[in-house]
Parts: C-alpha cells; sequence; structure tokens
C-alpha cells in the first residue's frame, strides 16, 4: 500500500470511529430535543435527497477540479457539520448540521475516484475496499464507547468527541498528495464516446439499482423488528449494530481480494443468508449472524464500481462514480418506503419480499452477465 493510500485508510478509520460515536444514537438524541418519529423521519429523507442530490455534480467537479481537492471539501463540511450539531442550542440548527452532514456524504465519488489513481498495483476494487474496511472497523469501536459515553456524559459529550475525532481525519487527509492524471487504461475503456452515450454503462446503472434495492429492502426496519418483535433492548440491538459494522469491515478486507463479478454474486447471496437468518431465528445469536452477513451490502458497493470502471474511459471515473453513488442514495430513500409498508401490514413479510426479491434479482443479474461473457466471447 502507497503512502496516499495508507491517509486516506487512516483518516477513513478515525471517520469510522468518529461517526460510529452518534450515528446509532442520533433518533435518540432528536428526540431529546422533542422532535416527534414523523419529523425525525423527514430529517432523515432530507438528509438522503442531499446526499444524492450531490453524488453527480462531485463527480463531474472530481474530473475536472481534481478528486483530492472535492475530498478535502467534502472533509471539512462534514467536521463543520459535526461541530454545528454538538454546539447546537436548538433544535433547527441541530437539524442544519444533520442535513450538511447528509451533503457532505458527496465525498464518495470523489474519494473512490482518488483511491483509483492511486492505487498502485492493487485492482480497482481491492484499492476501493481497503479503506471502507477500515472505516467499518472503526464504526465498530465507536458505539460501544459512544454509548458509554452517552450514559456518563450525555449526547452532547457524543457529538463533541467526535468531532473532535473528525478534526484528527481532516488534518489526516490534508497530507495526501496530489497526482498527475496518470490513468490506469483499461482494454475495454480506450476510447471515450461521452459517458451518457455509453450504453453499456448506463444499462449497467440499472443492474446497479435493482441490485442495491433488493439488497437494502429487508435493512432498515430491522432494528423497530428487534425491539417490537423480539423484544431485545436498546443495548443488544447496538451490539448487534456493531457484529454489522464488523461483518462489513471482513467482507472488505477478505472477499474484495475476489474478482469484481465474484465478489457481486458472493455479496447478494450473503444478504439472501442475512434474511433467511432473521425469518427463521428466535435467539440473539443467530441475529448477531445475521447482521455480519449484512456486510455483503457493502460489499456489493464496491464491487459495482469495480465493474462499473472497466465499462468507461478513465478520464470519466468521477462522474461515472458520481452516477452509481446516486443509484445507491436514490435506494436509500425508497427502499425503506417499501419496507415500511410491509412491516407494518406483517413484520416478517419484509423478509419474506426481501427473499424473493433477492432471488429473482440473482437471477436476472446471472443471466445478463452470462450474456455478456458470450458476447464477448464472440468478438475476441
Amino acid at each position: 500500500m502507497n503512502r496516499n493510500l495508507l491517509l486516506v485508510t487512516l483518516a477513513m478509520g478515525a471517520w469510522g470511529v468518529g461517526e460510529g460515536f452518534f450515528i446509532y444514537f442520533q433518533p435518540l438524541y432528536l428526540q431529546q430535543w422533542g422532535a416527534d418519529p414523523l419529523l425525525i423521519g423527514g430529517i432523515y429523507g432530507a438528509m438522503g435527497i442531499t446526499m444524492a442530490l450531490a453524488q453527480i455534480p462531485a463527480g463531474y467537479l472530481s474530473d475536472r477540479l481534481g478528486s483530492r481537492n472535492i475530498m478535502w471539501l467534502s472533509w471539512i463540511l462534514g467536521t463543520v457539520s459535526a461541530w454545528t450539531m454538538a454546539l447546537a442550542n436548538s433544535l433547527p440548527l441541530f437539524v442544519v448540521g444533520i442535513v450538511f452532514y447528509g451533503l457532505a456524504g458527496f465525498v464518495m465519488a470523489p474519494m473512490n475516484s482518488y483511491i483509483t489513481n492511486v492505487r498502485g498495483n492493487l485492482s480497482v476494487g481491492r484499492a476501493i475496499a481497503i479503506p471502507s474496511g477500515i472505516y467499518s472497523l472503526g464504526a465498530v469501536i465507536g458505539p460501544i464507547i459512544g454509548g458509554l459515553v452517552a450514559d456518563k456524559l450525555g449526547f452532547k459529550a457524543v457529538y463533541i468527541i467526535a468531532g473532535l475525532i473528525f478534526i484528527v481525519s481532516t488534518t489526516i487527509i490534508l497530507f495526501v498528495q496530489k497526482k498527475p492524471e496518470v490513468h490506469h487504461v483499461d482494454q475495454e475503456s480506450l476510447n471515450s464516446k461521452g459517458l451518457l452515450r455509453n450504453t453499456r454503462f448506463m444499462a449497467f446503472l440499472g443492474v446497479v439499482f435493482i441490485t442495491t434495492f433488493a439488497l437494502y429492502l429487508p435493512q432498515p426496519f430491522t432494528p423497530s423488528f428487534l425491539q417490537n418483535q423480539q423484544h431485545l433492548t436498546s443495548s443488544t440491538i447496538g451490539i448487534l449494530g456493531a457484529f454489522g459494522s464488523l461483518g462489513s469491515a471482513l467482507a472488505m478486507l477478505f472477499l474484495s481480494h475476489l474478482g469484481s463479478l465474484t465478489g457481486f454474486f458472493i455479496s447478494q447471496i450473503m444478504l439472501v443468508v442475512f434474511a433467511i437468518l432473521f425469518l427463521k431465528g428466535d435467539n440473539t445469536i443467530l441475529f448477531g449472524l445475521g447482521y455480519v452477513f449484512i456486510g455483503g451490502y457493502r460489499l456489493c458497493r464496491v464491487m459495482v464500481l469495480s465493474i462499473g470502471r472497466s465499462l468507461i474511459h478513465p478520464a470519466e471515473t468521477g462522474l461515472a462514480y458520481g452516477l452509481m453513488e446516486t443509484m445507491n442514495a436514490v435506494t436509500l430513500i425508497l427502499a425503506p418506503i417499501l419496507a415500511g409498508a410491509l412491516y407494518r401490514h406483517d413484520p416478517y413479510s419484509m423478509y419474506q419480499v426481501g427473499l424473493i426479491l433477492l432471488a429473482a434479482v440473482l437471477v436476472i443479474n446471472i443471466f445478463i452477465f452470462m450474456v455478456i461473457n458470450k458476447r464477448k466471447a464472440r468478438t475476441e
């Protein structure tokens, strides 16, 4: 691992710790400010919309102005947003901090574009997965310590400590070097015809959408399922959430060295196992194991970037990543709507429907890539 990739990895690890400090407790702090469940849902919806709208412009600008500059901007915005939440003395100001923290999520496209350009001899999938895996390890540590701090000192202290950790993370990222625009040219992307006229890539965006939608559908209301149907305590649910972060880290660090297509299909199988364990499980051990398999969701997000990169011209990397991250962000807005309707009808139905949808998407994706490979074989 070269110097720049190491610095990004360290900065992501620190960010994971800082974000883990407060992210699981944010709804509880909003309740303390007097927000009801409907308002909390609206706040999270606004955060998701800003995140979705920012991805494409951020990817486009990273191609034009340099991915490092846009990456720096997002880190600084995220830190300022965290301190806005930490020092807020009213609910409106705290909500401003939340929304702008969501906006800082535009980091994904420029950061992954930067990692792609400085990856050295690593594959695209492996290079992107390592920082993400270390971030997930940090997200295991953060909630555990953050919960202890919240019990002893209150939620405000949690946000202040997270803000301090973000300052450390931002300081680290400011030391990454600007790299000359020397791209790794993939055999399949020698000629640029314009990204929006790239029919293979635009069709792949559809694959990204249906796949990430299916993978995310069983997830949003799982904490509610554990609390209301399985009668688990909040602290136990928090520990299970840490298992989810651990699963993401393990998937990133130990499965990302596989080929991008192999990792893509493994990630879908992992979520099938997750849905089965929650549908049939009746004890904390099985639910904890299920949360480990939720790591397939993050693995899928990395693998689709690697696959998508092989379909484009290297100079369009930032915009392409921005489009794929937009598909991911849209699923974060739409999937919870269907999940909520299923949960209200029958809590177990979100896993039943999820399994059906996951199986259908898996079959569709296998068929699509079989056709693609046959066409490749004919042209070679």
